[in-house]
């Protein structure tokens, strides 16, 4: 198997157990900047990092072949 494949793998996975957030639920110190409860700044970071998981998988293990035109045989 692809060593970069396998990474990234690893790394879906990671962002897939992170996503259940369990110790988060009855917390509601301390605020972020006084504002944010830790649910909410928890979930900002986790979507910045989803966001650069997808950017990644996109950038390594996108399909070459949904790329290319198809010849029109018309």
């Amino acid at each position: 198997m692809n060593p970069r494949i396998l990474w990234l793998s690893l790394l879906v996975l990671a962002v897939y157990a992170l996503h259940q957030d369990v110790w988060n639920w009855r917390r509601t110190e301390p605020l972020l900047f006084g504002l944010f409860p830790p649910g909410l700044w928890y979930h900002l970071g986790y979507s910045v990092l989803a966001a650069l998981t997808m950017a990644l998988l996109v950038k390594w293990a996108w399909p070459a072949h949904l790329e290319e035109e198809e010849e029109d045989n018309s």
